[in-house]
């Protein structure tokens, strides 16, 4: 904080770094900042990609810091891949993640960054647990066993962000969105998220004339949340949510809707008429993951999230438009 002229102290504006910036949730919350009034005069945001350097490596990862000297982060950036590398890899996928967010936390915390939020994801949760699950779960019996490595090093963030604040009074808090989707994500049919892999399915089926198969009985329940809803509220948490302790952002357990439904809304999104079929041999993972967001909705009970339909349909559009560039 700086006095002016009169004497009265001015907040300096916020240098915001954002990790994983190139990402499905980074570039929603660029749109935000960039189209929408999110970034507030005098602010600049940065929005790094892996391109900018390796987080993995703390010698980067400080030259990163120098180089910004950020007041603010938001850090998203993570190693991921679908389902079956994970359980493929899971050393590899804890190891890396662990480093990473140590690097990204203990260096904002050298250079003296006054608020880190990072990302976790809703895969974090207990695998038996009762539902809805609600933020001080997380910790309450282990992970679901295919990707425990990626899961238990998202944790670990929550773990230390309670030890810079115990230790050195640390602002450093966590949000844990539950399946986002929307523009840039990864539409790859193999390892994208389900909704973005069956958009992509879906408009195959409709360029080659076939029918469209989708893995499972279509019977699990999901929340799925846009990704420009999730970069309104880390905007808002970075601003004005004061604890420490994890806050799930996520539609309601009321906009809960089954594999099924969403591939409907995509067909109808798409103007897909052929046949949809759905492949029982194949699992059907988890049957529900409902998440609470009362938390939420004790802070802001007024924000209102993008309709399901019309978030698919704006990310269906996008998906065709730019069919060329997308992670496919």
């Amino acid at each position: 904080e700086i006095k002016n002229k009169a004497g009265y102290m001015s907040k300096m504006p916020m240098r915001v770094l954002v990790t994983g910036g190139s990402g499905l949730v980074g570039k929603a919350i660029e749109h935000v900042v960039k189209n929408e009034g999110g970034k507030l005069e005098g602010e600049e945001w940065i929005f790094l990609s892996s391109k900018d350097g390796d987080l993995v490596d703390i010698a980067q990862t400080r030259a990163i810091f120098e180089k910004h000297r950020p007041t603010h982060v938001i850090h998203l950036a993570a190693k991921v891949g679908g389902l079956y590398l994970h359980m493929k890899e899971n050393l590899y996928f804890l190891r890396d993640n662990l480093r990473i967010n140590d690097n990204v936390l203990q260096t904002a915390h050298e250079m003296d960054v006054s608020k880190v939020v990072s990302c976790l994801s809703s895969c974090i949760f207990p695998d038996k647990t009762e539902y809805p699950i609600d933020e001080s779960m997380i910790h309450n019996g282990p992970p679901h066993d295919s990707n425990y490595g990626y899961s238990h090093a998202k944790r670990m963030i929550d773990v230390q962000n309670r030890a810079y604040f115990q230790q050195h009074g640390r602002r450093y808090t966590a949000v844990i969105p539950t399946n986002v989707f929307g523009p840039y994500d990864n539409f790859n049919i193999e390892n994208g998220h389900v909704l973005s892999a069956l958009m992509n399915k879906t408009y195959k089926a409709k360029k080659e004339g076939t029918s469209v198969t989708v893995c499972g009985s279509g019977n699990p329940r999901r929340q799925f949340t846009f990704s420009l809803d999730l970069g309104r509220l880390i905007i808002w948490v970075l601003r004005e949510y004061k604890e420490i302790d994890p806050i799930i952002l996520s539609v309601g357990e009321e906009d809960e809707v089954s594999i099924k439904e969403v591939e409907d809304m995509i067909a109808s999104a798409l103007e897909f008429t052929g046949e949809i079929h759905f492949d029982t041999m194949l699992g059907d993972g988890q049957l529900k993951k409902t998440a609470s967001n009362a938390k939420l909705r004790s802070y802001l009970p007024d924000f209102t999230f993008t309709p399901l339909k019309e978030a698919l349909k704006m990310t269906c559009d996008w998906f065709v438009a730019n069919y060329d560039a997308a992670r496919t």
